[in-house]
């Protein structure tokens, strides 16, 4: 506030209600501010302004009232600029409920029965925002690394009907994972795709080892690809696939039964699609694989031949 002849109001006003610092205290390693501000007392209403003593450069002192109009209206009390635009922050405490669902109904809502003014428009950002580039994100990096498991598996067996087989298991799996999201009641978060993606990985660990296996019966072995050799080949790493999934799942039980308590909202969700998926994946991977290998399968020495450095 400029007023003719009284070029220092401001300054007054500022020490008076805002504080001014005007010299320091050291004591030892610790400086403390010492500022000057208006007695609380004084400065308790709005009216309380209107009393302050103001000087001008010749010692002249006047009441501010006299030199303004000092009233209390509404307004802001702090302008954020984003990008050279104005923004308007309105935060949410969601407590226990997702955030994928708030904010769904939040925008359906907000786009149904809210009319923005010209220029202005809504938009949902923080945890919300970074939740859904993070699950884009790994959807991106889970299919290219499925592309790539493909290629290495194709350059490991050089056969296409087994790096087939490997991979239909992975379907086993995504099914018991939304089996045990449905039941559960859990919603499709950042940790429940967490979870696919490391029960697809242990979902491919169960049948490239049964695959390799039954390569090794017929071209190491020298067996006969035929039903004995599927029983065998099954019975022999049902063990090693037991035990995989056994002590996966001992150890991300307690974080499914405690999945609703606070901090484990990614961890438990995780813990429950992989303990579905396991399930399924390691039932179907033990009776249908076979089944289906027996029945696809091109398992023999004339192949082996052909193949080369898969047959050795």
């Amino acid at each position: 506030m400029k007023t003719p002849g009284y070029s220092r109001s401001p300054d007054a006003i500022q020490a008076a209600y805002a504080g001014v610092t005007v010299s320091q205290i050291y004591e030892g390693s610790r400086t403390y501010d010492v500022a000057v501000v208006l007695d609380p007392a004084q400065r308790r209403s709005v009216s309380d302004v209107g009393k302050l003593m103001v000087r001008n450069a010749d010692g002249f002192a006047v009441p501010l009232a006299t030199l303004a109009t000092i009233r209390q209206v509404a307004g802001r009390y702090q302008i954020t600029h984003d990008g050279g635009q104005r923004v308007q922050t309105v935060s949410v405490n969601l407590g226990s409920r997702p955030v994928s669902d708030f904010v769904k109904e939040a925008q359906a809502r907000v786009n149904r029965e809210i009319r923005m003014p010209a220029g202005t428009y809504a938009v949902f950002s923080g945890e919300s925002e970074a939740r859904a580039q993070s699950q884009r994100d790994l959807l991106a990096y889970g299919g290219i690394a499925l592309v790539g498991i493909a290629l290495l598996l194709f350059l490991a067996m050089k056969n296409r009907r087994a790096v087939a087989l490997v991979m239909i298991n992975l379907p086993f799996a995504l099914v018991g994972g939304v089996v045990s999201v449905v039941l559960t009641g859990a919603s499709l978060s950042l940790g429940s795709m967490v979870g696919f993606v490391t029960l697809l990985g242990i979902s491919l660990r169960n049948s490239i080892m049964l695959i390799s296996h039954y390569e090794h019966l017929v071209y190491v072995d020298g067996l006969a690809w035929n039903m004995d050799t599927a029983v065998r080949g099954a019975s022999e790493r049902l063990v090693p696939i037991l035990m995989t999934a056994l002590v996966t799942a001992l150890a991300l039980l307690p974080l499914a039964v405690t999945s609703g308590a606070p901090g484990n909202e990614i961890e438990g969700p995780m813990a429950i699609v992989i303990l579905g998926g396991l399930i399924t994946s390691t039932a179907l991977n033990l009776v249908v694989l076979p089944t289906l290998a027996l029945r696809y399968g091109r398992f023999a020495s004339d192949e082996a031949i052909e193949t080369g450095p898969a047959a050795a």
